[in-house]
C-alpha cells in the first residue's frame, strides 16, 4: 500500500510503499476512502508537543472507509461496513474516566496517527472498540473532517454549556472553526467569528455568524466588547495571543474553552483577582467520545451542518501542510483515495 510517512521531525513526508497491515486480535482493517488533514498531524510531523511520537510513523486520525478484514474476536458482520477511525485509537475501558463516558481522558489511551500508525495510507488497522459507524446519509468526504474537526468543536460547545441567546466568540475560523460556528448556532448562541483572513471571515458570515472581526485590522477584545462581550470564548487558533484576547473578551461568568494546542507548551497569564471576582471559568476541551461522534454524524445526516473542504491526493501531502500553515486553506483539506 502507499502511505505518507514521517521519517524525522521537520522533514517532508515520504510517500512509501509499505506492506498492507493485518488486523490483530480485537482489530479491523479499514480501506481508506478519505482522510482529513488536521493541524495536529502537522504538530506530530514536526514534534511540536512535549509528548512526541516516534518516527517513522504514519499520521492521520480522520480516516473513513469500509472494513476489509477483522482480527480474532471481532464479528465478521463488520466487514463492508463504513467506519471512522478517530484520534482516540483505544482506551483501557476500565478506569474511572472510561466507565463514566470520558474515555478521552484515559491515561492509557492510544492515539491514531501519533502513538500508532494512522490514516495517511491506503489501509489502516484500528481497534474495533474505537471505530464509529458512519451513517448512509454522510459521505466519506464529509465524514473525514467530522471525525476530528467536527467532534472536537461539538464537544467544546457541549462542555461550555452554551444556552440560547448567549454570546459565543470563536477564535479561528478554519477546519475546526467553521464547524464551531454552526454548533454554537445550533444551541441558540449568538456567534462572533474572529480570524486574520477576510476569506475565512466571509465563510463564517455565510455559515451564520452574527458578527465577524478581523483580528489583523481590529482589536478583537474591543470589537467583542462593543458587541456585548462574550459569555463563551472558544479558542481554535494555535497562537497564545488568541487565548489572551479570548480571556479578556469575556463577560462576568464567562467561560474560556481552550481547544487549540500551540507549540512549545505555551501558556497565558490568568489574573487571579479578575478571574475570581468575575466568576470566570477556564476549561480544557479535548476531542470527543464515540457517543459525541455518533451525534455529530446524526446531525450532519439530518442536514444540520455543512462541511467545507477541498480534495487533495496523498502525494500532495507536503504542499497541503504548507497550505494549512500559510493560512491558504479555506477550511479542511481531505485526502481522497
Amino acid at each position: 500500500m502507499k502511505a505518507a510517512v514521517v521519517t524525522d521531525f521537520g522533514k517532508p513526508l515520504e510517500i512509501q510503499d509499505l506492506p498492507t497491515p493485518e488486523p490483530g486480535p480485537g482489530q479491523v482493517l479499514v480501506k481508506m476512502e478519505a482522510s482529513g488533514l488536521c493541524h495536529t498531524d502537522i504538530h506530530a510531523a514536526h514534534g511540536d508537543w512535549p509528548v512526541k511520537p516516534q518516527p517513522p510513523f504514519v499520521p492521520g486520525h480522520e480516516g473513513v472507509g469500509p472494513v476489509q478484514a477483522v482480527g480474532a474476536g471481532v464479528s465478521a458482520d463488520l466487514i463492508g461496513k463504513r467506519v471512522a477511525v478517530p484520534w482516540l485509537g483505544s482506551s483501557c475501558g476500565t478506569c474511572r474516566y472510561c466507565v463514566s463516558g470520558w474515555e478521552t481522558l484515559c491515561e492509557s489511551q492510544v492515539n491514531s496517527g501519533y502513538s500508532v500508525d494512522g490514516c495517511y495510507a491506503e489501509y489502516a488497522v484500528a481497534s474495533a472498540g474505537a471505530i464509529v459507524r458512519v451513517p448512509d446519509g454522510v459521505s466519506s468526504f464529509d465524514a473525514a473532517p467530522l471525525t476530528c474537526a467536527g467532534v472536537t468543536t461539538y464537544k467544546a460547545i457541549k462542555v461550555a454549556r452554551v444556552t440560547p441567546a448567549e454570546r459565543v466568540a470563536v477564535f479561528g475560523v478554519g477546519g475546526l472553526g467553521h464547524l464551531a460556528v454552526q454548533y454554537a448556532r445550533l444551541v441558540g448562541g449568538f456567534v462572533t467569528a474572529v480570524d486574520l483572513e477576510p476569506d475565512k471571515l466571509g465563510l463564517a458570515h455565510q455559515l451564520g455568524a452574527d458578527v465577524i472581526v478581523n483580528a489583523r485590522t481590529h482589536d478583537p477584545v474591543e470589537e467583542i466588547k462593543k458587541a456585548g462581550g462574550a459569555d463563551v470564548a472558544v479558542v481554535l487558533a494555535a497562537a497564545p495571543k488568541a487565548f489572551e484576547q479570548a480571556y479578556r473578551s469575556l463577560n462576568r461568568g464567562g467561560r474560556l474553552v481552550m481547544v487549540a494546542l500551540p507549540a512549545d507548551n505555551a501558556s497565558i497569564n490568568v489574573p487571579i483577582f479578575e478571574t475570581v471576582l468575575g466568576g470566570i471559568s477556564v476549561i480544557g476541551s479535548i476531542v470527543g467520545t464515540r457517543q459525541d461522534l455518533s451525534e455529530v454524524f446524526a446531525l450532519h445526516a439530518a442536514g444540520r451542518t455543512k462541511v467545507i473542504a477541498e480534495p487533495r491526493r496523498l502525494d500532495q501531502v507536503n504542499d497541503s501542510f504548507d497550505e494549512v500553515l500559510g493560512g491558504r486553506a479555506e477550511a479542511r483539506l481531505v485526502f481522497e483515495f
